[in-house]
């Protein structure tokens, strides 16, 4: 182990690797030749050989301020996922790397993005040279039992009212356009997930709650079954995650079962950082400069 700083605390790991087949997730079949290209943004200049991938499911664009930064050193594509099944998000994220990435490329993924990256990674291993886990969602539900309580002990009480009344807007089957609903709780969620952060309004953000409601179902049971953990093993690059300490869902979630499966993992942790490492105050600078020294 080793301390960067008052930043960053690093770990590294070297574990042996088992190659295991790959399941395919949930009954729902995405067409990729249905994928409309026009669901990819370019930033910088030529080579694309980065993809920043969005979290949610359905929030897509929030990678947006990253790719614009990252483009000041290289090209970066940002995918934007349209599909409601996972097998969908997976086949139209291999389309668009295949027609428009210079490959083998690195994934950055946030959130939801991270395990859609990882589970990526795993289907598609020549696809990938490295791995970069951003605020990944734990890998076990083990260690989520605690988020959704540790969120709302940073909360006030009217905001703590604000999210009981926006989680049954979204459970109430007679409303049909949800997308508002799912954003206003969002900024709420991104509220309890911040340590300090800069004020923030991102306008590429599209919360789309279809997606959101259709993807995570498929992703929380690949979870709960183990499966989700399980594609590590046919992981062959290196991976690295980068986490805030004050991002709700625990590190250990993260660090315990990736350090366990992964043939080559470090794990870093940023101080005084929550779930968008990019909006931190004392963390954003830090934040970048582990990503473009990856990036090299």
């Amino acid at each position: 182990m080793s301390v960067t700083g008052n930043w960053t605390i690093q770990r590294k790991y070297k574990k042996g690797w088992d190659p295991a087949p790959l399941r395919r997730c949930g009954s729902l079949f995405f067409r990729a030749s249905e994928y409309d290209m026009k669901n990819i943004r370019e930033y910088g200049i030529g080579p694309f050989s980065v993809a920043v991938i969005h979290g949610g499911p359905g929030a897509s664009g929030d990678m947006a301020p990253v790719a614009k930064e990252l483009a000041l050193v290289c090209g970066i594509l940002e995918p934007l996922q349209t599909s409601t099944s996972l097998e969908g998000q997976l086949q139209e994220l291999h389309t668009s790397l295949k027609k428009h990435a210079d490959l083998p490329i690195t994934l950055i993924g946030h959130s939801w993005g991270a395990w859609l990256s990882f589970l990526f990674a795993a289907r598609y291993p020549s696809y990938v040279k490295k791995l970069i886990l951003i605020g990944s969602g734990v890998f076990e539900k083990k260690y989520a039992l605690t988020i959704m309580a540790t969120r709302l002990n940073r909360l006030n009480d009217a905001d703590k009212l604000n999210v009981h009344s926006l989680k049954h807007a979204l459970n109430d089957s007679h409303l049909e356009n949800k997308d508002e609903v799912m954003a206003q709780f969002g900024k709420l969620m991104a509220q309890a997930d911040s340590f300090d952060p800069i004020p923030f309004d991102n306008d590429e953000l599209d919360a789309q709650y279809g997606i959101y409601h259709c993807v995570w179902q498929e992703a929380e049971d690949l979870r709960e079954r183990g499966k989700l953990l399980e594609q590590g093993k046919k992981i062959q690059c290196p991976v690295v995650a980068i986490h805030g300490d004050y991002d709700s869902s625990p590190p250990e979630g993260i660090e315990e079962p990736l350090s366990k499966i992964l043939k080559d993992f470090r794990f870093i942790i940023l101080k005084n950082c929550g779930h968008y490492p990019w909006i931190e105050r004392t963390a954003k600078d830090n934040f970048y400069e582990i990503i473009k020294t990856e990036l090299k």
